[in-house]
């Protein structure tokens, strides 16, 4: 089975596998078929949710982006905007011409980019508001919807050829230090910066101001930030923006919150200046007297407790108003009276909907169920959220919820149609004793026609992070619903160093790579094991990033526990990685510091590195990894190929030249599930067997 020959060759048969008899179960390009909500906006009376569904064409490889109009009291929808390439920053706001809905968008006709253009809810009709050289993203329109906020692209360094004209077709780069290259990009010698511009009696928008003019810094912050990182006062005159302006970025996690006159701009006021974490997506009280943002106390440390800290304009300094909340907070959102704040937190293998008084105190929880809910928007009346909702088995619906109460009546139906015929697998919520003799959190997802009877072979799913949760997401590419589907028990567990059960259990995995979360995981896999319908000779270990890191780990340190391993885009040799990576003050912090620096951290360099076990390697194992992936750099992957292939063990390779940490391309996507399946069903074939 293992010969080369036979590994060189996919299953060609897969690319025609979904037949008559498989659409009650979900399948690779069933998954691509569903669309995807997302952003959405409450217009300001209430009346209105404007939001957008992106569906994609499997055979053409890209997405469409569809508008749709829902109306709050008749409940009906109608389709406002179509078959656009992108859009984004949904937003109601007024204009010159009334109540319209501004987004960022490009109908893929012209090649200026994506453009803030304007849209009447009420006939559909469209006006492009800029027309700006190379385009543009994170829009906010000010309360008073004079004037519209967004980022772009500054080119402020030179690059080779313009250092040196006479050499045109030079084609290198001079680097004179770190974060040349940052997750999946090269630096493109340009940095994004917010811009304001005034809308004017025509509705279109006038000549924007930079301000952040000359500055090597990026608003919103590399490589996650999006618009939630700015907001506009109440009164349209300032905004609070954030920046990471340091001198040594790769080692630093010290962003900032800085306050900005739009009629000068050149005049920038820290509001946290001294907290050396990372501070971020400040927004505005209803009254303009006060600015809650984000904040991570200890700096460096970007999987701190993630804090709402309120900043009352003419005071210094900040107060933390969630100071006895021992949970991660995120989405801070101000409720239309001031006085309190909605945001979600990870909570027991969910995100939930939590407020708090503008006072601090003790936190209240709002949502209830089995969900990942996500907080959008707040009804101008306050007793109502717009808010999306999302479990193992569907993607994000909107729902309306009543803030009293915590009832939401769902508002979306975006593959209700795709659901219907669909079986769907059991999940079940366990816990299970850790060798420190604290209390482990699992899901346990089971096929659709689990039947405890007969035998099913196992997957053991390793989160990656290191720190973040496993809640109830529905993933396009790790997707537990499919892999039960195709017949697998899935188990996943959250091991030490994940957010929801408090900030001690998130912390222990800093510094213990390889000591209890791997304990953990093995924990779970043998309380799995020990179950009468598990078969013993059919179990696999997969994941990515530090999942995948997990994985190479185990293959030397599971004894016999597992018969596959699937490791995507996982660390391999720690010390490599260091050199290698971009973001230093992840290692840094989860590592100790670079491995030269000798003592306690050289040992656990040596200790938790999968590459120092090779030795004890003897299983099966595919590894899938991106050309550009920078946090994870592909040679990790490679090495660990090396590796099994020069010991003679069964392995394969998925090397994407094209894609970095992620698969985001749709048949780059489906060619991902296929390898995957094909490779579990080469090494751990999930026929049903007979129980014992």
């Amino acid at each position: 089975m293992f010969k080369r020959s036979a590994l060189a060759v996919l299953l060609i048969p897969l690319a025609a596998s979904v037949t008559a008899a498989q659409e009650t179960q979900m399948t690779p390009e069933l998954l691509w078929k569903l669309g995807r909500l997302g952003g959405s906006t409450v217009s300001t009376d209430g009346k209105l949710v404007a939001y957008v569904v992106r569906h994609y064409e499997l055979a053409e490889d890209k997405g469409a982006s569809t508008v749709h109009l829902y109306d709050v009291e008749s409940r009906k929808t109608r389709t406002l905007l179509s078959a656009w390439a992108g859009v984004g920053d949904l937003q109601f706001a007024s204009s010159p011409f009334g109540e319209r809905i501004f987004f960022t968008g490009s109908s893929g006709k012209d090649d200026r980019g994506s453009q803030v253009w304007s849209l009447n809810p009420l006939d559909g009709g469209l006006l492009q508001v800029t027309d700006i050289e190379d385009g543009l993203g994170n829009l906010k329109v000010s309360p008073t919807g004079d004037h519209v906020a967004f980022t772009r692209d500054v080119k402020l360094d030179q690059e080779v050829t313009e250092l040196f004209e006479d050499l045109p077709k030079a084609d290198a780069r001079i680097i004179d230090s770190l974060m040349y290259r940052h997750w999946s990009s090269w630096h493109d010698y340009a940095y994004s910066h917010l811009f304001v511009a005034e809308i004017g009696e025509d509705g279109r928008a006038g000549d924007a101001v930079d301000l952040m003019e000359d500055m090597r810094v990026d608003c919103p912050v590399p490589p996650f930030g999006g618009s939630e990182q700015y907001n506009w006062s109440p009164d349209g005159t300032e905004i609070a923006f954030t920046m990471k302006d340091v001198d040594r970025w790769s080692e630093s996690t010290n962003s900032d919150v800085y306050l900005v006159a739009i009629d000068a701009p050149g005049s920038h006021t820290n509001l946290s200046e001294g907290q050396p974490g990372y501070d971020n997506d400040p927004v505005f009280a209803p009254d303009g007297k006060a600015i809650a943002y984000h904040s991570m106390e200890r700096a460096s440390f970007e999987s701190d407790r993630n804090r709402i800290l309120l900043h009352e304009r003419g005071s210094e300094g900040s107060r933390d108003v969630t100071d006895s909340l021992d949970q991660m907070t995120h989405g801070a959102t101000w409720l239309p009276d001031g006085n309190g704040i909605l945001f979600t937190s990870e909570w027991r293998g969910t995100t939930q909907v939590f407020t708090i008084r503008r006072g601090g105190g003790k936190a209240m929880q709002v949502s209830r169920g089995r969900y990942n809910w996500g907080l959008v928007d707040v009804f101008p009346d306050g007793k109502r959220a717009l808010v999306s909702i999302m479990d193992m088995t569907r993607p994000r619906e909107l729902a309306i919820m009543d803030l009293e109460s915590g009832r939401s009546e769902t508002i979306t139906h975006i593959n209700d149609e795709i659901y219907a015929s669909l079986e769907l697998p059991r999940i079940e919520e366990r816990w299970v004793e850790a060798t420190d003799g604290k209390r482990i959190h699992c899901w346990v997802i089971y096929p659709p026609d689990f039947d405890p009877d007969v035998q099913w072979p196992l997957l053991t799913y390793c989160q990656g992070g290191p720190q973040g949760q496993i809640g109830q997401w529905f993933s396009f590419r790790w997707n537990f619903y499919l892999m039960a589907s195709k017949g697998y028990v899935v188990v996943a567990p959250n091991r030490r160093g994940l957010p929801g059960f408090g900030r001690e259990w998130n912390d222990e995995i800093s510094g213990d790579w390889g000591g209890q979360a791997m304990r953990d995981i093995l924990s779970a896999t043998d309380a799995m094991l020990a179950e009468p319908y598990i078969d013993p000779e059919r179990t696999g270990a997969i994941g990515a990033s530090f999942g995948g890191y997990t994985v190479y780990w185990l293959m030397g340190n599971h004894e016999d526990r597992f018969k596959t391993m699937i490791s995507h885009c996982g660390v391999f040799n720690l010390e490599s990685m260091y050199g290698s990576t971009e973001e230093l003050f992840f290692v840094n912090w989860d590592l100790g510091g670079p491995y030269w620096k000798g003592g306690d951290v050289q040992a656990d360099y040596d200790r938790f590195s999968p590459h120092k076990f090779v030795g004890e390697w003897d299983t099966p194992l595919l590894v899938v990894h991106g050309q550009k992936d920078f946090r994870v750099p592909v040679t990790q992957g490679m090495e660990a190929f090396t590796a099994a292939q020069v010991k003679g063990i069964p392995s394969r390779f998925l090397y994407y030249p094209n894609e970095g940490h992620w698969v985001l391309k749709p048949q780059n996507g489906v060619l991902w599930h296929r390898v995957f399946f094909d490779w579990l069903g080469r090494t751990c074939e999930p026929k049903i067997q007979e129980g014992p």
